[in-house]
């Protein structure tokens, strides 16, 4: 079945307008690094190395030259004019790339493969900054899976059918170059026609400084700490990517003892395995920001690369790849590039996602060209990284991916050191859906930035865990002081951010200071949680709102989003037939749905009316499950 993205015009034409442009992009750099390498080297007696780092460097001169005025024009222009564009420039440079090819102006190919770059750079910066404008908050780690998704495989396939066309004889592989690149192009062009407007926020004209734009681009960057940071994490993944994919020839020679197909199967693998981890994290995060998988996703990709590492070599010299798939040490290796590319695609879709949620709409743009420009310096450290660890120190290729897990592993736990609340999340999202059922309507309600409180009815001792996993935002919560310092859970109700409250018999002054801390919390721009009937039902029915609820909203008039579940009633953990965790669990994976429902402004959230939409939410719950109070 086609994802429901996938057909859809706000979405679709852009996909289709990318992943044609990463193909073509692949298909021209590594077309022209094998023509440069078998045929113009033997024929003017170039130096390859020289030749391939140029080409290098011809490609990865531009993100650093055109990122920042990419990311201002993407600002300041439509996003669909400015698309459109890019993919004409693209398609006036492969038709003078098919003439370069044809006539074998092999000089003329290393200046159109700047362009090519120039290219790139400028439309990365509107390639993510779009998406938000076309999808909603729900749909950003969907969209960017796809995105993620359809890149890698076009490198992959670009890669591949470059060995094919390079392959040919004479004319016919001239001819078939030719005509690749162009329709290649061509078709982008026509894809991109299909792409719906994206108006700017702000416009006027751009100028081109390329030390003083990219600075201030950073200077943009660093100015927000939560963006400036995601950038950083993306970049390390490209650096270790870099790493990686560079080393992958000499690796595939010195210890798997491979020729080029078994080069290709390898990044086939990690390629495979990146789109791979971009969809298990849409179908993870459900339609959220999942930050939790970063750590989780950093930690995979060091465990895959550690036992990437302690690979013996394979016996054999210059196997082939049918000779090596009955090879089991081979599958092993193969594996673990698909596990190192499914970690990376886990880690490197949520920071988009927050990249896009978390930047300014009129700055969105030049934070993915901030990003551009970082990936450009940390894929150079890459290659004098690989240069110091493997010419300089000498050491192994073994060594050299040893300490590639070393990274990723102190990367992963310095995350879950920093920020453990977001991986504390995950894990109770993970653990409410191995126990339950799910059903999830109306998350989209929750706004995707500022203050809210979020006012549910209060079926049992779960409730707080389904309602911060059905979430699309991290949520703070009240609960009772005793429960609340718990010997053996007291950790867990820290990390989650819960609050703690005393009854006003137990602590007059308690409910006071717990009050200033939901004040506290919402004037940071977070979301509160609150079960205002204050306990636990009795008979499963939506039971009076107490007035704590309206001095909060007198404190801070935030928006009020009702939401209804059901399908716990009757649980162990409810009151129904005795009291709540008196009784033995009689049920596994039961049906639960939970609604949300439109915010109600402050001004006009009464408790009546809060009351009376989260009775509505819950029956249209009930009635989803086909259950009963």
């Amino acid at each position: 079945m086609i994802p429901q993205l996938l057909t859809q015009r706000r979405f679709a034409p852009f996909f289709w307008t990318q992943a044609l442009g990463a193909f073509n992009d692949n298909v021209f750099k590594n077309v022209l690094l094998l023509l440069l390498t078998f045929v113009a080297v033997p024929r003017y007696g170039w130096d390859t190395g020289l030749l391939n780092n140029l080409a290098a460097g011809l490609f990865i001169l531009p993100f650093l030259l055109f990122s920042a005025w990419g990311g201002l024009l993407a600002d300041r222009l439509d996003k669909q004019r400015l698309i459109r564009r890019l993919k004409l420039l693209e398609l006036v440079t492969m038709c003078v790339a098919a003439a370069a090819v044809w006539y074998e102006a092999y000089l003329l190919l290393l200046a159109l493969l700047f362009m090519m770059g120039t290219q790139s750079a400028l439309f990365g910066p509107v390639k993510y900054a779009i998406l938000p404008q076309h999808l909603s908050a729900t749909e950003l780690v969907k969209g960017n899976a796809w995105v993620s998704l359809g890149t890698f495989l076009s490198i992959l396939l670009g890669t591949l059918l470059a060995g094919l066309l390079a392959a040919l004889d004479g004319a016919w592989a001239r001819g078939a170059i030719a005509v690749t690149l162009v329709s290649l192009a061509l078709l982008g062009c026509l894809a991109s026609l299909w792409v719906p407007s994206a108006p700017s926020s702000q416009e006027g004209a751009v100028q081109w400084r390329p030390w003083r734009g990219a600075c201030e681009v950073m200077r943009d960057a660093w100015r927000e700490p939560r963006v400036f940071r995601a950038l950083l994490g993306i970049s390390l993944f490209w650096f270790l990517g870099a790493c990686y994919l560079t080393q992958l020839p000499a690796w595939t020679r010195d210890v798997v003892h491979g020729n080029e197909a078994v080069v290709s199967a390898l990044l086939a693998a990690f390629a495979l395995g990146v789109g791979a981890g971009a969809l298990l994290c849409a179908r993870l995060s459900a339609g959220r920001l999942e930050v939790g998988l970063v750590p989780a996703g950093a930690m995979i990709f060091g465990l895959a690369g550690l036992d990437l590492g302690l690979t013996q070599p394979l016996a054999g010299n210059d196997s082939g790849l049918a000779a090596l798939s009955l090879v089991p040490a081979f599958w092993h290796q193969m594996l673990d590039l698909a596990a190192i590319g499914l970690g990376g695609g886990l880690y490197i879709v949520p920071l988009y996602t927050l990249i896009q949620l978390e930047s300014r709409d009129d700055h969105r743009a030049r934070m993915i060209a901030a990003n551009n420009i970082l990936n450009a310096l940390f894929m150079v450290l890459a290659a004098a990284f690989g240069v110091v660890m493997l010419t300089l120190v000498g050491a192994s290729l073994n060594a050299f991916m040893l300490a590639l897990s070393a990274i990723s592993l102190t990367l992963a736990a310095a995350i879950l050191c920093c920020v453990p609340r977001p991986v504390l999340r995950l894990s109770i999202f993970v653990l409410i859906r191995v126990l339950y059922r799910l059903r999830f309507r109306g998350r989209q309600a929750v706004p995707a930035r500022g203050a809210a409180l979020v006012v549910c009815n209060h079926v049992s001792f779960m409730d707080a865990l389904i309602l911060g996993g059905g979430c699309p935002r991290p949520l703070r919560f009240l609960m009772d002081r005793p429960i609340y310092e718990s010997r053996w859970l007291n950790w867990f109700f820290r990390i989650a951010g819960a609050i703690p409250v005393d009854s006003e018999r137990c602590d007059p002054g308690g409910v006071r200071r717990a009050l200033d801390e939901v004040s506290h919390a919402l004037r940071q721009g977070e979301v509160v949680m609150l079960f205002p009937e204050g306990r636990l039902t009795p008979d499963g029915k939506v039971h009076r709102f107490r007035r704590g609820i309206d001095i909060i909203l007198a404190r801070d008039p935030v928006p009020v989003v009702p939401a209804g579940l059901a399908g716990l009633w009757g649980s162990w953990t409810s009151n129904r037939g005795g009291k709540a965790l008196t009784k033995w669990p009689r049920r596994f994976r039961a049906r639960v749905a939970l609604y949300f429902g439109d915010p109600i402004p402050a001004g006009q959230a009464t408790r009546a009316e809060m009351e009376r939409r989260v009775a509505t939410l819950k029956a249209k719950a009930e009635a989803e499950i086909g259950v009963e109070s």
